[in-house]
């Protein structure tokens, strides 16, 4: 076999391993069942559980 030929039937392999390989992640993650989105408001957490280290320190700074 020449060269070409070679390259050419190991890229095809590839390429099948590949798809398979993405088949099977795809299976996975659907298994997993329906996930919730995040949320987009995070207003009903408390400037301190959000930033911790930070969040004291911009309550006791905005003080009068």
């Amino acid at each position: 076999m020449n060269r070409s030929k070679i390259i050419a039937i190991s890229t095809g392999v590839l390429s099948v391993l590949l798809a398979i390989g993405y088949l099977l992640l795809v299976q996975i993650l659907d298994f997993r069942g329906n996930l919730e989105p995040a949320p987009l408001d995070l207003g009903f957490l408390s400037p301190i559980a959000v930033f911790p280290p930070l969040g004291l320190s911009l309550l006791v700074s905005s003080l009068p």
